[in-house]
């Protein structure tokens, strides 16, 4: 099978973990008979210094003629004084919105052999394994926007198809899994989230009546994950509640960096990126954490080209390198292999 991704390296770590992880893929593909095809381009801050964009048409354009792209990070200090149009962030966002990949997919899952690594006690760890289905192209992060010299304002505003095709996606998801589907809201402020409430329910009672769906509002959500996180399934919130809940969930399995994201589109249409930030303070230095990063392959691999043995050969082959005390200095921070020798441990765990 041949399979075309884009690779848009980004800032900060981003360069080096996508290098790690294409690495990874081209292992992969030697092992399973696949070719794999590479398109590079820039995103952010380094599009910005070279183009003056944060997403230039030429990124865009590879990113329509693969079949998925991979992200590594975008943003940084360096950037910060720039107006929000020209903003890393503000290409991310953009490439969001304008491949339509309206759900963002956030799998959490507790892995014993790095429970040090959390500050919880392992008996708030125990059994935990959910999902976070995050709308991703509505919501504040896209609504209407002014600053002023004494008042500044975002929109927050969802259309009804845009509630129901991402309640779909998490519905399916929750179909292949427990049979649990919590949406997170705050219908008991917001009109947003009474509008989503009331849409939600419409969609699970007429098309998905054999999934258990429950609510719950995002400030009690934000405590059950920390108390009790072993009790959610799949969980669908909007945009901004769900960026937030799924990095507070890091703490479930110890690092941001071992946390992969799939944001999904119509048709198949796929990019894939760790949930971690460009982490600045260590770029350059071979000390980042490529799992993100290789998980968010492994997903593309499974959602976008269903090669289901190939993701489940990466996932296996990543926790058999934790679990063998093979870790990067966000997991371990006395006693820890670089971000190459992670990657060359994971290859080896192939077989």
């Amino acid at each position: 099978m041949e399979l075309n991704m884009c690779v848009l390296p980004g800032d900060g770590i981003g360069p080096e973990v996508t290098e790690q992880t294409v690495r990874l893929l081209e292992v992969v593909g030697q092992k399973f008979h696949h070719k794999l095809n590479f398109d590079y381009g820039l995103i952010g801050g380094a599009a910005y210094d070279e183009t003056g964009q944060p997403l230039p048409d030429d990124t865009l354009d590879l990113c329509h003629n693969n079949d998925v792209t991979l992200l590594g990070a975008v943003g940084g200090p360096a950037w910060d004084h720039l107006p929000g149009d020209k903003r890393p962030e503000k290409g991310l966002l953009d490439l969001r919105q304008k491949l339509q990949v309206f759900a963002n997919l956030r799998p959490i899952r507790y892995i014993p052999a790095v429970s040090k690594s959390s500050p919880l006690k392992s008996e708030y760890l125990e059994g935990v394994d959910l999902l976070v289905v995050r709308e991703l192209t509505g919501g504040i992060y896209f609504g209407e926007k002014s600053k002023g010299i004494d008042k500044a304002s975002d929109l927050c505003a969802y259309q009804r198809h845009e509630i129901e095709r991402v309640i779909r996606v998490a519905a399916q998801m929750a179909k292949q899994r427990r049979g649990k589907l919590c949406s997170i809201d705050k219908a008991n402020v917001l009109e947003t989230s009474r509008f989503w409430r009331e849409v939600s329910n419409k969609i699970m009672t007429n098309e998905f009546p054999e999934i258990t769906l429950t609510h719950c509002l995002v400030d009690a959500a934000a405590a059950y994950l920390i108390q009790s996180a072993a009790q959610f399934d799949v969980i669908v919130t909007e945009n901004m509640f769900g960026d937030i809940l799924s990095d507070e969930a890091s703490v479930l399995c110890g690092s941001l960096g071992l946390l992969p994201s799939a944001s999904l589109g119509e048709g198949g249409v796929g990019l894939y990126e760790p949930v971690h930030g460009s982490a600045p303070d260590i770029a350059g230095k071979n000390l980042a954490n490529p799992s993100g990063t290789m998980l968010s392959a492994a997903l593309a691999l499974r959602y976008s080209y269903s090669l289901t043995e190939e993701a489940d050969a990466i996932d296996a082959a990543i926790d058999t390198v934790l679990q063998s005390g093979c870790m990067t200095k966000d997991l371990s921070p006395n006693d820890y292999v670089s971000t190459r020798e992670f990657t060359d441990a994971v290859i080896q765990a192939l077989g």
